[in-house]
């Protein structure tokens, strides 16, 4: 790949790594998760981006009160 490529791809690999950590944060600081435990809704997050990432945001965060 040259540099321009991976200057153009910059951006989106900053906003993965930051969407990753958002859920890896969250999953800390929740008390809850619901459908599996938190250490698999990280483990599940790191493993297999965005599938892990979207499943936590959709199925696995506790409704906030």
């Amino acid at each position: 790949m040259d540099t321009r490529t991976l200057l153009a791809l910059a951006p989106l690999a900053a906003l993965a790594l930051g969407l990753v950590a958002w859920c890896l944060v969250d999953i800390a600081r929740s008390r809850r998760t619901r459908h599996l435990p938190r250490w698999a809704w990280a483990l599940l997050c790191l493993a297999s981006f965005p599938a892990g990432v979207i499943a936590y945001l959709l199925l696995g965060r506790e409704p906030r009160s």
